[in-house]
């Protein structure tokens, strides 16, 4: 369950990073390559949510989801 947990943190991490770096892009004015860690970010973010226990990542989808 602990593991668990240390997989959502990452997870949260990566998902910021990869939208602050399309955020950057477009707001900022920043280089086309800040798209680059963005995506693999992102792409960390939903590696990262496979790794996590089905049963609460099912909650925290739903929560996320604001269902």
């Amino acid at each position: 369950m602990i593991q668990t947990y240390g997989i959502f943190v990452l997870a949260a991490f990566a998902e910021v990073a990869g939208c602050f770096a399309f955020w950057a892009y477009v707001r900022l004015d920043k280089s086309p390559f800040w798209l680059i860690p963005g995506v693999v970010c992102l792409v960390l973010f939903a590696y990262l949510l496979t790794r996590a226990d089905t049963e609460l990542a099912g909650r925290a989808y739903a929560a996320y989801g604001g269902i």
